[in-house]
């Protein structure tokens, strides 16, 4: 997603934690896509949301988590001020702490910069009892979410 304005974001990944490691490497550690659980509500007690921009110059970016309605907000990130050198790149990593997903749905998390929204990624928060709406039955297999 391009905003037009000499920034493009290249990729969002939600994930449990982010590391910075020597040699400017970063570690991400419980990449996922959707969130199912045992029991509704969840309270997720950190994850991060990671996004790679390419471009130049200095823009604002913030990460909005909003309800399955898209209207209400569920978490906001700080608003974050990146600088690029052109040609460059960068990480920016949003941390979220103690979010509480009160029910299932598809949540959405929304990528801004410069006060434009460049991305909408679905988040499915579910419970182990039901899956898009559906009785999932016992025998549920173990996999990655």
């Amino acid at each position: 997603m391009n905003t037009g304005n000499n920034l493009q974001l290249v990729y969002t990944l939600l994930c449990d934690d982010v590391r910075l490691e020597m040699g400017n490497k970063v570690s991400l550690m419980g990449v996922f896509q959707n969130i199912m659980v045992d029991n509704l509500p969840v309270s997720l007690i950190k994850f991060a949301v990671l996004n790679h921009w390419r471009g130049k110059g200095n823009h604002n970016t913030e990460v909005r988590i909003m309800n399955p309605d898209r209207e209400n907000m569920l978490v906001t990130s700080q608003s974050t001020q990146i600088q690029l050198a052109p040609g460059g790149f960068t990480d920016n990593v949003s941390f979220f702490v103690n979010v509480v997903f009160p029910s299932a749905g598809t949540y959405w998390i929304q990528t801004f910069a410069n006060s434009q929204m460049l991305e909408e990624l679905p988040l499915i928060v579910t419970d182990t009892g039901t899956v898009a709406g559906e009785q999932v039955s016992d025998e549920i297999s173990e996999t990655i979410n």
